[in-house]
């Protein structure tokens, strides 16, 4: 027999699903390791990702049950559900870094150059530009062109400072959203440790409710079984066939003398 199903139903089903998600994330790191595609890649690891999100909720409900049993349990029970949750949290922390190193590999594959070599076919044209204009026009045009170039440089800086400001505000707002869904994972998990709770108590309730139902019921039926035999011996006290109720006197019978005077 499982040890975890002699303390706790709960715990030995808790441990069979995390069990088997650990099964899914084997098999599927061993799938991505052979999948070439980037975009499948990057859908597997999702998939993966949503695997271990679900196994830390379940390692958590498991932790709250260990805490809920500790009362009725003894040292080395306990000791034992220790272990056990801190081995799942071991191998859930492996398969974390196993999906942060395939992460970090993905990216790398996405990485591309942000800066392209200058473009030609524009070369000809200045040629010919150039053979027709006199020395004082050749050192207008290219003051002009520098300044537009000076021009063009200031406005890309201003785009990259707009852009950084706009990443900067975008990670803080990230952050925060992240911090909140946290939040709210933890309550949710709260609350559906609770309501689990809530109906083991509405289900023992409910047995007891029953229980006290048929207790009444036969308490009811002996009363009124005792009220019928006390109005039949009432209303005809010479019937042999029911016996006397303890506590009840028996009808006066007439004095009869031993003795009687001459």
């Amino acid at each position: 027999m499982d040890p975890l199903a002699a303390v706790s139903e709960e715990l030995a089903e808790i441990d069979g699903q995390v069990a088997d998600i650990f099964r899914a994330l084997s098999n599927g790191f061993q799938k991505l390791e052979k999948i070439k595609d980037v975009n499948r890649q990057s859908r597997q690891l999702e998939e993966l990702t949503d695997k271990m999100r679900e196994c830390k909720r379940l390692i958590k409900e498991f932790d709250r049950e260990v805490k809920e049993t500790e009362r009725r349990t003894d040292a080395n029970t306990h000791k034992m559900l220790n272990e056990k949750k801190q081995s799942m949290i071991k191998e859930l922390n492996s398969y974390v870094a196993l999906k942060k190193q395939h992460q970090s590999n993905l990216e790398n594959n996405k990485r591309v150059d942000l800066f392209d070599g200058p473009s030609e076919g524009f070369g000809e044209e200045n040629v010919l530009l150039a053979s027709s204009m006199t020395n004082q026009q050749l050192m207008d045009r290219g003051n002009h062109m520098m300044d537009e170039t000076d021009q063009a440089i200031d406005r890309a800086k201003k785009v990259v400072q707009d852009t950084v400001d706009v990443g900067t505000e975008t990670a803080a707002a990230l952050k925060a959203q992240t911090e909140q869904m946290s939040r709210i994972v933890n309550e949710l998990d709260s609350i559906h440790f609770s309501i689990k709770k809530a109906s083991k108590l509405v289900k023992e309730i409910g047995r007891q409710v029953a229980t006290d139902k048929c207790i009444m019921a036969l308490l009811f039926l002996i009363v009124i079984g005792v009220i019928a035999i006390i109005i039949v011996k009432l209303v005809n006290p010479n019937n042999r066939d029911i016996r006397d109720i303890p506590g009840l006197a028996p009808p006066a019978m007439n004095r009869r003398l031993l003795w009687t005077p001459n």
